[in-house]
């Protein structure tokens, strides 16, 4: 079974279903998406490598969103709520973490609120919690907020318009998500771009306490992120050096928002190392 042939799944929790696939067997790690995100836009290349690498990969729909049943919401602390009873629903131990973007956020929250199922967190293309030292760009939330994203959006919002490279892995990376046939349901544009609003707006995650329980926190935690990212600079993380203890960043040069669909094998490959490597407490 791979990522474009799993079947979709349903687990019943709290009066909602929460849509959900699977692959792989061994340790899981569940994965909370980026915004405007469903089980659709994770590159199949990726999830497939981290499962050839010995994990089991769980993605999954928010509530009210995609597949799922319940109420629609960005709130950061609702989608960390989805996660956790995702992973009670599964009855999963030895949880690792981990969040795109959006999902990023999510899965620090469950650091902070759920952490007794945790073994480790990989974030990507996220941002730290606190105050940042380089903001978003403009043309994020200009393109962020179009009804589809086409090619040239998909370049300028997960990977590097500048880099020929970089380009063409972005259209190899969309060929490979478009190969799935039984699909998600679209996230609607409207309930995404009022979320977003049209332009930065301070802190995107004042989270002061949350930054406080980084710099305590004994779980592994991964940052994967691309030297370009134009929604959350990945500057941010390298202000707090020497501030988190377990905090350990890769950075893919001439990359921008999506650096595992740019380097999938690779970035399954750093997780994988990340995660059977010892940690000392």
């Amino acid at each position: 079974m791979t990522a474009l042939t799993t079947p979709t799944r349903f687990a019943e929790s709290n009066g909602r279903r929460l849509a959900y696939r699977s692959i792989g067997e061994g340790q899981p790690i569940v994965l909370c998406t980026r915004f405007r995100g469903n089980l659709d836009v994770w590159d199949p290349a990726f999830l497939d490598a981290l499962a050839a690498g010995g994990l089991r990969v769980i993605t999954f729909d928010y509530s009210g969103l995609g597949l799922s049943t319940g109420t629609r919401t960005y709130d950061a602390a609702s989608l960390a709520k989805d996660a956790h009873d995702l992973i009670e629903a599964l009855e999963l131990k030895n949880v690792i973490i981990g969040g795109w973007s959006l999902g990023g956020i999510a899965a620090q929250l469950v650091i902070a609120l759920y952490p007794q199922r945790l073994s480790h967190a990989v974030l990507i293309g996220t941002t730290p919690p606190g105050p940042m030292v380089k903001p978003p760009e403009q043309l994020f939330y200009d393109t962020a907020r179009l009804a589809e994203y086409g090619i040239e959006a998909e370049e300028i919002l997960f990977f590097e318009p500048k880099s020929a490279l970089s380009r063409a892995a972005a259209r190899r990376s969309v060929d490979r998500i478009a190969q799935r046939q039984d699909r998600s349901v679209p996230v609607p544009v409207d309930f995404a771009a009022n979320h977003l609003g049209t332009g930065p707006k301070g802190d995107v995650f004042p989270a002061v306490a949350v930054l406080e329980l980084l710099k305590r926190t004994t779980l592994p935690i991964l940052h994967i992120g691309g030297d370009h990212d134009i929604i959350f600079p990945v500057e941010n993380w390298y202000a707090l050096n020497q501030l988190l203890p377990t905090v350990r960043l890769l950075t893919f040069p001439s990359a921008g928002h999506g650096p595992h669909h740019q380097h999938p094998q690779a970035a399954a490959d750093a997780i994988v190392s990340f995660v059977r490597e010892p940690h000392l407490a």
